[in-house]
């Protein structure tokens, strides 16, 4: 019926060892509140390191010190949401920070000048977004940025003067460009367009900065592809695609005429998760795949010895974070199951790595669960992968039944993968099994299994994977088959919502954050900036808009009336993506049938909770929910100061 993978019987814990009762709670605070540090960067010459850490007001602020020195100094002064995205100015004397309004999304573009003390908003314009934020090493003093600032609907590119703060418009979008992509000579060169009519993706060119670009090769519908980078010569481009296979694989196309000169990686089970490419020589030096583990692939010999001496500093997957403009230092981020992310600072020449810091070191004096790969047979006999964490010290191959969170993940074109997980270690420490499930339409492998979920929300297979996986960990031995949560966010919301009104019998209780319950009206509330989209969600979930028997059927909120577990629903009041009204008009329909459900809106977050004050609000609410209808371990809710939530 299923398997674990990857031969980790070798490493299973024994009976007999401390089961989660027995071992020390974990403080909400240490899983969910601020990391101590996080995020580190090398400066552009490699001398200075930036990192993400709080403020003594307790707001994620960017820090710099000195390699070497104790000289550690805050250089960004947010107040509010605290600042999670942030990269260094090529020109190495301003750092940039992205930051939005009460989770809006409308990003702003920050720059902090390091000397002068000052941080200026580069893009002033209300209502605006700003993305696809590049930066070159040969054009230190200047930004390339998208902004809707003519249409709304699209994202024209604008050259920012880092010195001056001008903003010109660099390169009009006409209408279905979602990416663009630059040459060495920072110079837009290439897109990546959405055919609103097909859902086809086409890649564009042009020869020089402000030539007519054409069209070089098309990827119908159910096709994938994502770009790279252009070669140093400007004349090849580095993608990765599933045209000729069912994975994508890495090629190089001629910039010419779209035709593929050489192929650089491929793997038969995943998708390509991501490639290292040489900020200066544009050389794509590795590739990684991404099945149960990121496995890495070489293609020149000196970063395959990199990457050899770089596995050894540390258990667990690892990626290349930042790298100094001489290429000689690298700052490498590891993951594993069991313990916070770490990040080491590797020398290239004696091939020699120092840990730099953990993101939250009292994790380390914790036992935390191990997270192991499984795979099952969906009912139709599809095979459908998956990690299940139990609480430490409890035993795969001695099997006790104990009550289990499917904790399913958003997208839903997205996927769930291995390594530290705050949720998964929160779960497992409770006293609860977590099952994540990668079911199909979920990405990463391959387009066969993408495309399987197409049209499949809810009364379909998509849930039906969920379903299955919960009922094989129940045959397996893992799970208490009347102690059984639906848990997740986003998409995962609506997969709770569904599963309590379409498979009601099987969960005891459900948590939705910021979940659809009304496919038609969430298609109807989708960002304006989101239209070239348009028709992919169409193709994959229906016409909903043109289809009220198709809403109804997968909508939960038209079956509100078979719910029959107690359910939290919790909401940012400013969500961009899933507006609050999908909360709203779901809670409507169960209180006007006398249903009981908790609901909570944060009234300052969006698509999802940025604020530690609002994470540790709800996740204590939740701790007590769990508690109480699963009968796991749970550390008191109480009142957090500074949090926004509102009982409604």
């Amino acid at each position: 019926m299923g398997k674990v993978r990857k031969g980790v019987a070798a490493i299973l814990l024994t009976a007999g060892v401390a089961h989660a009762g027995e071992l020390p709670l974990i403080p909400r605070e240490v899983l969910f509140g601020n990391p101590v540090k996080a995020s580190p960067k090398l400066s552009p010459d490699g001398t200075r390191l930036a990192y993400l850490a709080p403020s003594k007001e307790g707001v994620l602020n960017v820090w710099v010190r000195t390699l070497g020195k104790a000289d550690d100094s805050q250089v960004t002064d947010d107040r509010v949401r605290g600042i999670r995205t942030y990269l260094w100015a090529e020109d190495g004397l301003r750092l940039l920070y992205l930051q939005d309004v009460g989770g809006d999304e409308n990003w702003h573009v920050y720059a902090a000048d390091l000397a002068a003390k000052v941080v200026r908003d580069l893009t002033p314009f209300q209502g605006i977004r700003a993305q696809n934020l590049m930066t070159d090493r040969d054009h230190p003093g200047e930004l390339l940025v998208g902004l809707n600032l003519r249409d709304r609907r699209v994202f024209d590119m604008h050259r920012v003067d880092l010195k001056t703060g001008a903003v010109v418009l660099d390169t009009e979008n006409p209408g279905d460009v979602m990416e663009w992509l630059t040459d060495a000579d920072f110079s837009i060169r290439g897109a990546m367009a959405r055919n609103d009519a097909d859902g086809s993706n086409i890649l564009r060119a042009r020869d020089g900065r402000t030539g007519p670009f054409r069209d070089l090769k098309v990827w119908p519908f159910g096709e994938n592809v994502e770009p790279f980078a252009f070669t140093k010569d400007g004349r090849g481009i580095v993608v990765a695609s599933s045209l000729g296979s069912d994975t994508t694989r890495l090629v190089r196309l001629s910039a010419e005429d779209g035709k593929e000169t050489q192929e650089l990686a491929k793997d038969e089970e995943s998708d390509v998760w991501t490639a290292l490419v040489n900020p200066d020589s544009y050389a794509v030096e590795a590739a990684a795949f991404n099945r149960d583990r990121v496995s890495w692939r070489a293609l020149v010999p000196e970063v395959k010895e990199d990457l050899s001496a770089i596995a050894k500093l540390c258990p667990g997957d690892f990626y290349v974070a930042s790298r100094d403009r001489a290429d000689k230092t690298w700052v490498v981020s590891f993951t594993r199951d069991d313990g916070p992310v770490a990040w080491y600072l590797y020398r290239r020449g004696p091939r020699k790595g120092e840990l730099l810091f953990v993101n939250q070191p009292e994790l380390e004096k914790y036992r935390l669960a191990t997270i192991h790969p499984v795979s099952f047979k969906a009912r139709d006999g599809r095979a459908v992968g998956g990690y299940l964490t139990l609480p430490a010290g409890s035993s795969l191959e001695r099997p006790v039944p104990m009550p289990l969170v499917l904790d399913v993940h958003g997208g839903p074109w997205g996927r769930d993968t291995w390594g530290y997980n705050p949720e998964v270690q929160w779960f497992a420490n409770r006293g609860y099994a977590v099952l994540k499930v990668n079911f199909r339409g979920s990405t990463g492998f391959g387009k066969s299994f993408l495309n399987a979920g197409n049209k499949e929300w809810g009364v379909g297979a998509m849930q039906h994977d969920l379903t299955d996986a919960v009922k094989w960990a129940v045959e397996r031995g893992f799970a208490d088959s009347k102690k059984v949560c639906i848990y997740g966010g986003s998409y995962g919301g609506y997969a709770t919502l569904a599963g309590l009104v379409f498979t009601p019998e099987l969960y005891r209780c459900g948590v939705d954050i910021v979940g659809p319950s009304n496919v038609k009206t969430l298609f109807e509330s989708i960002p304006p900036y989101w239209a070239p989209m348009k028709s992919e969600f169409v193709l994959r979930v229906g016409d909903v808009e043109k289809d009220p028997d198709l809403n109804r059927r997968i909508s939960p909120m038209f079956h509100a009336q078979k719910i029959s577990a107690p359910l939290i629903i919790a909401q940012g009041q400013n969500d961009p993506r899933v507006k609050i009204r999908e909360s709203d008009q779901m809670v409507q329909a169960m209180r006007e049938r006398k249903l009981a459900v908790d609901y909570i809106v944060y009234t300052d977050e969006g698509h999802g909770f940025a604020r530690p004050e609002n994470r540790l609000d709800f996740y204590g609410r939740v701790d007590e929910f769990l508690s109480k209808h699963l009968g796991g371990r749970k550390e008191p809710w109480k009142q957090v100061k500074g949090s926004t939530a509102e009982a409604r």
